[in-house]
């Protein structure tokens, strides 16, 4: 891992919760159309969700922007992810969950997985920079 693919992951990042944010914000009952789920009984539920992805597609720009002076944001994205794939995982096993949170799922642990790795880079970047001074 290099400082050019820990900022490409947050671009990435950035750029799949800022396209889901904004789909899930302005057109909150697409995906339920698509996958014939019911839909919540107030979009609000569904909006709300889409409005933080957007933050966190900002930090994740932050982020990638520069890594190492913003590497604290990096835990905000992994307790993101975890909470999102943990609280679908937890459903799949259990009493289930719509087929169409569960890609999402998949994709997030991926995010939450390189997160923690650019996570532990940065560190060691950062503490061999330190040493330098």
């Amino acid at each position: 891992m290099n400082i050019s693919m820990v900022k490409f992951l947050f671009i990435i990042a950035a750029i799949y919760d800022g396209v889901l944010g904004f789909l899930f914000l302005f057109w909150p009952g697409l995906a339920f159309q698509i996958f014939e789920v019911a839909p919540p009984n107030h979009m609000a539920y569904v909006q709300f969700p889409a409005i933080l992805l957007m933050i966190f597609a900002a930090m994740f720009y932050r982020v990638a922007r520069d890594p190492i002076a913003n590497r604290f944001i990096m835990l905000y994205g992994v307790a993101l992810k975890t909470g999102y794939s943990g609280i679908v995982f937890y459903y799949m096993a259990t009493t289930g969950v719509p087929a169409m949170w569960v890609p999402w799922a998949w994709v997030d642990l991926v995010f939450l997985v390189l997160f923690l790795l650019s996570w532990n880079f940065t560190g060691k970047v950062a503490t061999e920079a330190a040493a330098q001074k």
